[in-house]
């Protein structure tokens, strides 16, 4: 397993694991326990009736469902679910004769979504223990797909996005949010292990990640950036993890502005 792999795992492993202790009220609501404030991404209606959990654990960029245009009845997947919050916001558009699949690698928050689930009393949901550039899943079986600030998260992105594309069906759809590069940054961000976890370093900028989706089969591609991050959120970002001390401030301001949260979607 690669060094960001691993920083990964540890990372939302451990995010999980700060949920559930909040949720027996061992949280003192420090910065690395409180809540996460999902209201900039998602609109209320979409929250409704969820678990507290789900919604505290999600680190989404973006709201995938706005354009996935789920149907009654379909079958669809979710790539890096984490506490399930996206999945089971698609379960109540799926209906009972459709299916949500959540896949993620961290036992923690395996272990969180299913808890999540089981508050919520959803049965048309199920969560997978895997790898994204390696789907437990049979071509052809899926409907739509959708993932929030994951892909870039993976080292082989184009292995992971034509596996997106075999599990799909036919005419399926990819509908993610994602992180996009907009600007030149520098290489020391782009490889650093403990910035990929924030979201922000392993992501791609717009033509080559249009470019991969192409490659791997996609047709119709859109990449639209809604969510410019800014140098205070990159310097909130620095500041979560305590690499003060490794970044300058010539670097903040090449990241100004350098990341966005984007809309991404093709067509098998």
């Amino acid at each position: 397993m690669s060094d960001i792999k691993g920083e990964v795992k540890k990372y939302y492993g451990g995010i999980a694991s700060r949920v559930n202790q909040e949720a027996k009220g061992n949280c003192k609501c420090s910065s690395s326990c409180c809540s996460n404030n999902n209201s900039d991404i998602y609109d209320l209606d979409y929250l409704d009736n969820l678990p507290q959990e789900a919604i505290n654990a999600s680190l989404g960029c973006a709201n995938p469902l706005v354009f996935g245009e789920l149907k009654n009845g379909e079958t669809v997947l979710d790539l890096g679910s984490g506490g399930g919050i996206d999945v089971l916001i698609a379960s109540k558009y799926v209906g009972s004769t459709g299916k949500v699949y959540g896949l993620d690698m961290t036992d923690e928050m395996l272990r969180l979504a299913n808890t999540n689930k089981q508050k919520m009393g959803v049965e048309n949901v199920e969560f997978l223990k895997g790898y994204i550039e390696d789907i437990p899943i049979d071509n052809n079986k899926i409907d739509v797909i959708l993932s929030n600030c994951v892909i870039n998260l993976c080292e082989d992105k184009e292995k992971a996005l034509s596996e997106a594309y075999r599990v799909l069906k036919p005419g399926g759809r990819l509908a993610i949010a994602d992180i996009v590069i907009l600007k030149d940054i520098s290489e020391k961000i782009k490889n650093d292990a403990q910035m990929w976890v924030g979201c922000i370093a392993g992501a791609l900028p717009i033509e080559e990640y249009r470019n991969v989706l192409l490659k791997v089969g996609f047709k119709n591609v859109e990449i639209n950036p809604i969510n410019i991050y800014t140098k205070d959120t990159i310097e909130s970002i620095i500041k979560s993890k305590n690499l003060q001390d490794k970044y300058n401030s010539s670097d903040i301001e090449m990241a100004d502005s350098a990341f966005a949260g984007a809309l991404v979607k093709g067509i098998k």
